[in-house]
């Protein structure tokens, strides 16, 4: 990789701010809101996470790319970022699970991709001023000011509703991916599989997979599934998967778990974004984060319990507004003190603002899937 050789390429931020660098990955203009994470690995799962669609992501730790990209890791089809910025990328990759060099697969991918960045410059900005709306351009066809009057123009994250981009266009069955064999063996001889209902607003497969390997037999169902739709196929259990955009603007997905906690004491349980639709469904508000939580390294806990996740939003419930008679918070972030779980009074309902997958990620939080079942084996 020869930095000198390379195309230029700049990244532009909607408060003026202008960052130059050289191309990479695919070339092209992109515009998003520019957001950054904190692991030190997992970037093609983290790449391929629906919830960071219409976002550019930028990467603290400095090299991106080492061990370059496989089938396995991929929690979409495809990525769902539309940009990358990085200090710098590696284009030789080594590990024996490699299939293709990162950059090969940005550029089969159409992820535009601007490297030779100083992230540490551009994650102060975003820690002081909170994310923005960004573009990436290396395709040269237009100057820092039409780039910038035409991202001024842009929406902001607030308000929009992105779960129709990302979400499956028709009912399916999941079945474990090769990634798991050793729950898969588990699962085979079992034969008490709980029915659930996953109701897509971006779905990891990671959750996917961790729902089969707890042992459910799991539906899944697009964002705009209604309550006949749902007790149709006769569930045990509900999942609110994650998702991208702001929950408040998830207008179906509210209305319909208010109608299936308002009409039937089925268990519930909700990651991120579907964690945020409960709570929205229970009479919460939602807020904007200043700059958001994505990372591999948050501590979440309550009255000593302290668990270690992998995190990635931008929007919380606002604690003020959870009436303590629905609702107990079960959880807090402890860096900042937002609320990270929830549950119902009396009711088999509780939601996450983590992701229990680790996908990538440390384990602490998996069991929250075996409370997920639990839950379920109850009321058989």
């Amino acid at each position: 990789m020869n930095f000198f050789q390379r195309e230029n390429a700049i990244l532009v931020l909607s408060d003026g701010t202008l960052m130059e660098g050289k191309s990479f990955g695919y070339r092209g203009t992109v515009f998003g809101e520019m957001v950054f994470n904190t692991g030190i690995t997992g970037y093609q799962e983290v790449l391929t996470d629906p919830s960071y669609f219409g976002q550019l992501i930028t990467f603290t730790f400095p090299e991106i790319g080492n061990t370059g990209v496989n089938h396995c890791d991929q929690e979409s089809d495809s990525p769902c970022a539309k940009g990358i910025v990085t200090r710098r990328f590696s284009s030789q990759p080594s590990n024996w699970r490699s299939e293709k060099s990162f950059e090969n697969w940005l550029i089969d991918e159409k992820v535009v991709g601007v490297f030779g960045i100083d992230t540490r410059a551009l994650v102060r900005i975003l820690r002081s001023s909170g994310t923005m709306n960004a573009v990436i351009s290396s395709d040269r066809i237009s100057s820092p000011a039409v780039l910038l009057d035409e991202l001024r123009k842009r929406p902001l994250m607030e308000g929009l509703d992105l779960t129709g981009e990302v979400t499956t266009k028709k009912a399916y069955e999941w079945h474990l991916t090769t990634s798991v064999e050793f729950d898969k063996r588990i699962v085979n001889n079992r034969t008490d599989l709980f029915k659930v209902v996953a109701i897509d607003f971006g779905i990891k497969r990671s959750i996917l997979d961790r729902l089969v390997a707890h042992g459910c037999k799991v539906h899944v169902l697009p964002a705009t599934a209604s309550l006949s739709d749902v007790l149709e196929l006769e569930p045990e259990g509900i999942f609110f998967s994650n998702g991208p955009g702001d929950p408040a603007a998830v207008k179906g997905g509210i209305s319909l778990a208010k109608e299936l906690i308002e009409g039937h004491d089925l268990p519930m349980f909700g990651i991120c974004l579907g964690h945020q639709i409960l709570g929205l469904a229970l009479g919460c508000k939602t807020f904007k984060l200043p700059y958001g939580h994505r990372g591999l390294n948050h501590p979440c806990g309550e009255s000593g319990s302290i668990e270690i996740t992998s995190q990635n939003h931008g929007f919380a419930l606002e604690a003020s507004s959870i009436d303590s008679e629905i609702l107990e918070i079960t959880h807090f972030n402890l860096n900042d003190k937002t609320v990270s779980g929830i549950a119902m009074c009396n009711r088999p309902i509780f939601g996450i603002q983590y992701h229990p997958e680790a996908s990538p990620g440390p384990h602490d939080a998996d069991h929250h899937f075996s409370r997920f079942v639990e839950l379920m084996s109850e009321r058989r």
